[in-house]
Order: C-alpha cells, then sequence, then structure tokens
C-alpha cells in the first residue's frame, strides 16, 4: 500500500507553525527572565507564575482571571507604568483586601498622607477606601473627604493604578476592620513584608494613623512619581472650591502682583508647639491648658524661648514684619495672608498692617453669602488658601508646617517658583541683636538678605540623612525625582528672558 505523502503545501504550513510556536516560547522565556532581574533589582521577592489581582469587590483566583493578571503585568511593563508586585498567592485564594485612611494631623486633610498610602495599596496590590479624615482635631471639622476632594476625579484618575472604591461592600458590613498605625518613615519592603500578611490574615485593614509613613528617600523611581502622580494630579479640591479659589485668583491679578504669607499664628499650632513667645501670661496659660487637652499631643512640658532659639518656632507677625522689611519688600506690596484665625485677633496684626498696609483676606475678595458655607469648615478654609498660595509670585511661611511644605514642593513642581524659606534660627538671633540695639537696621536688613541668598525653591537635590528621616529634606518639600519638566520649563524660560 503506497504511503500517503504530505504535498509540499502542508508541509510549509507546519513549517511556519512550529516557527511561530518556537518564537512565542523564547519571548515568554525572555519576557520572564526580564522580570525576575527587574524584581532582583527591586529587592521583591520572585513573582509566581499565577497571580490573581484581589478586589474588594469580589473576584477570586482561577486560571482565567490569574491568566489576565499575567497579561497585565506584560502590558504595564511595556506602557511604563508600576508593574503588580510580585505576591505569592495560593491560586484557589479568594482573599479581598482593603485599606482604609484616616489622618491624624493637627488639621484635618493630610495631602502627603493620602498620596503616600495609595502608593502603599498600589505597591501590595491591594483595594483602597475612599480615605476618611480626622473629626476629632482642635477645629472639629466635620468634612468628608469628597467636602475638600473630587472624588470621582480621584478614582477615575487612578484607576490605571490602583482601584479605589467609596466605601466597604455590604459582606464586610459586620467586620471590625483591624486597626493599626504603621510605622513612621517606612521603606517599601516593611509594607511587603511585616504589613501585607495582616492584611491577608484579617482581610480587611484600617490605618488610623498615616502622617510620615512612607520614607522620604530609597523608594523605587516609579514609587516616587507615582506619590507625585497622586498629589498633582489625582488630588484635585471639590468643584465649589475650585471655583472659588479661581475667583479669588482672578480678583488679585487684576490689580498687579501679589504675595501670599502663610501667617501660621493661630491658637492649634501654638498650643502644639508650646511656642508663646510674644504672648501675655493669661494666653500662655490659655494655650498650656489646651496642650494638656488633647491626649495625643505628647509633649506636656515645653521650654518656649529654648525651642524658639532653636528656630522650632513660628515667627510671631511682628517678627515676620521685620523680616518682611528687612527683605526689601515695599510699602505698597499686597499681602495675601493665608491663615485661621490669627491668635490674639486683628491687635496681632497691628504693625504688620501699618508698615504693610495693603494686606487682603478672603473676607475682602468673597462675599459674606459666598463663604458662609464654608465659615465652620477649617479644612474647606484651608484649600482656598492653597490655591491662592500655589499661584502667587511669591510665598512666604513663617513656620515650615505641613502647609507650607506641600505648598513648596507644588510650586516646584509648577516651574520653581519663588519660595522663600525662612531659616528662623538665625533669623530670631538677629532679631534680637536688632531689639537689644546691638544692630543697625542696615547692618540687619543686609544680614537678613545674605541669609537668604539661595532660599528661593531653587532646583536642588533632596538632603538625606541615614537614619534621620526627621531631620532630612521632605519629599513633597522638593519631589526633585518628578521635576525635570518643571526645570526645563524654567531653564527655556530664562533662556528667552537672556
Amino acid at each position: 500500500m503506497a504511503r500517503h505523502k504530505s504535498s509540499p503545501p502542508a508541509i510549509r504550513r507546519r513549517g511556519v507553525g512550529m516557527l511561530r510556536w518556537a518564537v512565542r516560547v523564547a519571548s515568554s522565556i525572555v519576557l520572564w527572565t526580564a522580570l525576575l532581574h527587574l524584581s532582583s533589582l527591586l529587592g521583591l521577592p520572585r513573582p509566581p507564575l499565577l497571580a490573581a489581582r484581589p478586589s474588594c469587590l469580589g473576584g477570586g483566583g482561577g486560571s482565567n482571571s490569574s491568566a489576565s493578571s499575567a497579561v497585565t503585568v506584560a502590558a504595564a511593563d511595556e506602557v511604563g507604568r508600576l508593574a503588580p508586585p510580585a505576591v505569592p498567592r495560593r491560586t484557589s485564594d479568594t482573599l479581598t483586601l482593603c485599606q482604609n485612611l484616616r489622618s491624624s494631623h493637627v488639621g484635618t486633610w493630610n495631602l502627603e498622607a493620602i498620596c503616600d498610602m495609595v502608593t502603599v495599596a498600589r505597591y501590595m496590590n491591594l483595594t483602597m477606601v475612599v480615605p476618611e479624615l480626622d473629626k476629632q482635631s482642635f477645629w472639629a471639622d466635620p468634612s468628608d473627604f469628597g467636602d475638600i476632594f473630587d472624588v470621582n476625579h480621584f478614582i477615575n484618575s487612578l484607576q490605571d493604578e490602583v482601584k479605589i472604591i467609596r466605601e466597604l461592600p455590604q459582606k464586610f458590613s459586620r467586620k471590625v476592620p483591624f486597626s493599626m498605625q504603621p510605622i513612621s518613615w517606612s521603606s517599601e519592603k516593611y509594607y511587603l513584608r511585616q504589613i501585607l500578611p495582616l492584611v491577608r490574615k484579617h482581610k480587611v485593614v484600617r490605618f488610623s494613623r498615616t502622617d510620615s509613613r512612607l520614607a522620604n528617600n530609597g523608594l523605587p523611581l516609579k514609587l516616587q512619581k507615582l506619590r507625585c502622580r497622586v498629589n498633582y494630579n489625582a488630588l484635585q479640591f471639590a468643584p465649589s472650591i475650585e471655583a472659588l479659589g479661581k475667583k479669588m485668583i482672578s480678583a488679585l491679578r487684576k490689580t498687579g502682583s501679589f504675595i501670599v504669607l502663610h501667617l501660621r499664628y493661630e491658637m492649634d499650632m501654638l498650643a502644639f508647639s508650646g511656642c508663646t513667645h510674644g504672648c501675655s501670661d493669661e494666653e500662655t496659660a490659655e494655650l498650656t491648658r489646651m496642650r494638656y487637652a488633647y491626649p495625643w499631643w505628647k509633649e506636656k512640658e515645653i521650654d518656649s524661648e529654648k525651642k524658639r532659639l532653636e528656630g522650632l518656632c513660628p515667627l510671631t507677625p511682628g517678627e515676620t514684619t521685620l523680616v518682611l522689611k528687612a527683605l526689601g519688600f515695599p510699602r505698597d506690596t499686597r499681602i495675601y495672608i493665608a491663615s485661621g484665625e490669627i491668635y490674639g485677633g486683628e491687635k496681632r496684626l497691628t504693625e504688620l498692617k501699618t508698615e504693610f498696609p495693603n494686606i487682603i483676606r478672603k473676607e475682602m475678595l468673597l462675599s459674606a453669602d459666598e463663604l458662609r458655607p464654608f465659615q465652620k469648615h477649617s479644612s474647606q478654609m484651608a484649600a482656598l488658601d492653597y490655591l491662592v498660595s500655589i499661584a502667587s509670585d511669591v510665598f512666604i511661611p513663617s513656620n515650615d508646617g505641613n502647609m507650607a511644605k506641600v505648598v513648596e514642593g507644588h510650586r516646584r513642581f509648577m516651574g520653581f517658583h519663588k519660595t522663600i524659606q525662612l531659616d528662623r534660627k538665625k533669623l530670631v538671633e538677629l532679631i534680637d541683636l536688632l531689639e537689644d540695639q546691638e544692630l543697625s537696621w542696615d547692618e540687619f536688613s543686609t544680614a537678613v538678605k545674605e541669609l537668604h541668598e539661595g532660599r528661593m525653591s531653587e532646583p536642588t537635590r533632596r538632603k538625606a540623612i541615614a537614619g534621620q528621616p526627621k531631620e532630612e529634606d521632605y519629599f513633597y518639600a522638593n519631589p526633585h525625582e518628578c521635576l525635570g519638566a518643571a526645570r526645563k520649563r524654567r531653564e527655556k524660560l530664562k533662556h528667552t528672558e537672556i
């Protein structure tokens, strides 16, 4: 019986098919090898072949979802996004992972904490619940996240990186989340090795304190850039706040340039810091009582004058007035005051208003009807100040607190707009010498100007101090990993001016 012979076209088809199969196998091996090397470089465990992305909205393991996840890893790398982390999971696991956020800063909203927790959730491949805000602070602001930020934009702008949901699903309604405080200034490896096992065990974990929980330095570049993406893109204020902010900025711009003075001389700051320089005995006693009334303000006995000489107190309105004059700001400078209620009332601003009569407050730019919905919501009022601050020609904070640092970083990101970083430790020495008549005014003014040369938000790298994260430069004040475009814009502007 004659043996059947394949026709030449059939042989060619089989040959082409085998060649395609071989190419696919080789490509898979190359891709997998590259992924292993990437994991090693980032200090992560080797990725499993199958890893399903968890979701608070349900879903589980299985070949289909796992295969889709593997495809997503490759596609994410190709477009430059963060690849899903290499977290080993059992293929039969239907683990639901959620994360809740609560800010415990002295104020009621904390941009940096939100950015950090989104980054942590993305790194561990968790689903994040829209943040809660602290309502137990001195100001007792009842505002929710959605009263301050645009929730839809927040969720939608990050949907390619992390799943964010508005609230826990019904199946978790009776479950009490495991509550904890992550260790401050932790690296991404801490969350992978210490926190992820807790999330797996308890299913839902709530971080009750989130300020300064992620390191300034030493994180992978893509994590640092994600922090910036959240801060400068995903976190937009609610439409009502944005609209009023634009109206205020437009009104200020119509009459020329203006500076913003972030005068952090408010009751909560003075009580918390223990800084009472310039206060009466009655005021000092009132601030001390307030500090003892809040158990989470751990420092009780504070030497105010010692702290001031160390540069750890906000400048008083009077001290700030001297500094503005010494820096050469003319009398007709238009100064917008970004602050809550100044402790001691308008009398504390007498010297500032005498030397700089063009003082502007919110109440001068907006009607009573426009401001009324915000009156008892200090966080929303602060958001208005934030928008004006990042738009000003010059920003000058009297203290390097939370908002001052974030505004400085935002202004760097926008093109290194001028922020004068006051050296309070040396300034109070000079002010005391001036008041003791050991320095003339001209000597004082010259010294103040020389002191602040190079402290105007010029491009620079953060100062990193191993083992002392509180002493090193803060990421959100100078996110230099994200500032390449801003630096190019500034260099182009300089070249154009020349």
